[in-house]
């Protein structure tokens, strides 16, 4: 029955049931207040059913109004939102991107004019996360996250490596002589607890027992460390601008190589065009760092 009922008889209907009123869903509409009523009447014959109750001020809906309203409501939100998607003659995709809180900021941010300028058509959403993400769930085209590229159900592709080093404030820098003496500062550590032992071990030291904060972001991490509470252990390569203000200094030139950047999406997932020049781009931008 759906597809044979009048377009314009369900637009009048629906307008009509936001404002309670036949006037003003006809000034929203462009047309006159007899045409929305009569319009809305022959819905009401075409269904066998009363959808308003006319009140001495303005309408009311019925039980059966009640039921068609929101899911009117939705489908005609849903066809304006794709039509909006054509303006100025362009299809406008939608790509939504969960990215690793560390990366958006030190490594995509910076980036993300030379795409918009490259793909005007997509509207990117970025949405950061901590590295833990269910990709379905969430709704995401891609995921950008730190590890060994092993996701069940995921497919990924490299990014960038990122070994972490040793960052603290110049001022705690200058007592510090040699790898042992870390064992003396507060060390700031991420979830993964064997980052600092692996970074020890690289540095030709006994790790000693870890204790200082743990922090879920490598961003609030290091900014603990431009504040002075202590030493923080990061992929180098994103905190380059902290590096070049002097805010940061690598206390030793120790690096340890514990995973990478990967681009990943579901197995299941059908590539879009949106999403093939996402990858082609991102892969393009990593190949010359």
């Amino acid at each position: 029955m759906a597809r044979h009922l009048p377009l314009n008889a369900l637009r009048a209907f629906e307008a009509s049931a936001r404002h309670a009123s036949f006037t003003r869903a006809a000034r929203e509409l462009s047309v006159t207040q007899a045409a929305v009523s009569q319009q809305v009447r022959a819905l009401e014959e075409r269904l066998g059913v009363a959808l308003f109750k006319r009140l001495p001020r303005g309408l009311g809906l019925t039980d059966e109004g009640l039921a068609l309203l929101p899911v009117l409501t939705d489908a005609f939100d849903r066809i304006d939102a794709v039509l909006r998607r054509f303006e100025g003659g362009h299809f406008h995709e939608v790509l939504t991107v969960g990215v690793v809180g560390t990366f958006a900021v030190g490594w995509l941010m910076p980036r993300l004019q030379r795409f918009r300028v490259a793909h005007p058509f997509i509207e990117l959403r970025l949405l950061t996360h901590n590295n833990l993400v269910d990709v379905a769930a969430e709704g995401f085209d891609f995921a950008i996250r730190f590890g060994d590229g092993n996701w069940p159900g995921t497919q990924a592709t490299p990014l960038l490596n990122a070994p972490l080093g040793a960052m603290c404030t110049p001022e705690l820098a200058r007592r510090l002589k040699h790898p042992r003496e870390l064992a003396n500062e507060t060390l700031l550590r991420s979830y993964r607890a064997d980052e600092w032992a692996l970074w020890f071990e690289a540095a030709g030291v006994v790790p000693p027992a870890i204790r200082g904060p743990v922090f879920d972001s490598s961003q609030l991490m290091v900014e603990a460390a431009v504040q002075g509470a202590g030493v923080a252990l990061a992929p180098v390569r994103m905190f380059e601008r902290e590096l070049r203000s002097g805010r940061l200094v690598r206390a030793f030139d120790v690096e340890v190589d514990t995973g990478s950047y990967w681009l990943t999406w579901l197995k299941s997932k059908h590539v879009t065009p949106a999403m093939q020049s996402f990858m082609n781009w991102i892969g393009a931008e990593t190949a010359g760092v």
